[in-house]
């Protein structure tokens, strides 16, 4: 806009001239010079008005909301996740624990990918009436695991073979 001011003849020498050059300028800014960074050269008049607006009646319950997050596990094998104003905590697993991950967050769908691999480690629907997501599997050890006795507390159970 100084460029373009700086160019025209006669220079203002008022504020009432100065405003009506600002006016002009941002006229055909807006409404006839077409953008390169928008689709077909649209004019940032055109992409506005095309878009959805918001309205003292209009609910945000439809609205999806798309997300790519950059997370760490953390030590717990669990990631946090910000929801609505609500935290919630996802778990992972702790053979995930200090795994670069992306959260893939698709309305209350969730996708959770190592980040160095591409690979899909947890998909889920928050439960919004939550704020620990459960892990997604039975608890207990993983499958193929068992358990042993504990020689020193004689009934108890402990550690994997």
């Amino acid at each position: 806009m100084k460029k373009w001011l700086r160019t025209q003849d006669p220079q203002p020498s008022t504020s009432t001239q100065l405003q009506a050059h600002i006016n002009t300028f941002v006229d055909e800014y807006n409404h006839r010079r077409p953008h390169r960074s928008l689709q077909h050269q649209a004019t940032p008049a055109t992409a506005y008005h095309a878009r959805p607006k918001a309205s003292p009646g209009t609910s945000r319950q439809t609205d999806i909301h798309y997300r790519v997050l950059h997370d760490i596990v953390d030590k717990d094998g669990k990631l946090s996740l910000r929801m609505n104003g609500r935290l919630h905590h996802i778990g992972i697993g702790a053979e995930h624990r200090r795994t670069p991950v992306l959260k893939l967050v698709d309305g209350h769908h969730v996708r959770i990918i190592d980040a160095a691999t591409g690979e899909l480690l947890r998909e889920l629907t928050i439960d919004p009436t939550r704020n620990y997501q459960p892990l997604g599997r039975p608890p207990g050890p993983k499958p193929g695991q068992h358990r042993r006795p504990d020689p020193e507390s004689g009934s108890g159970l402990s550690g994997t073979s």
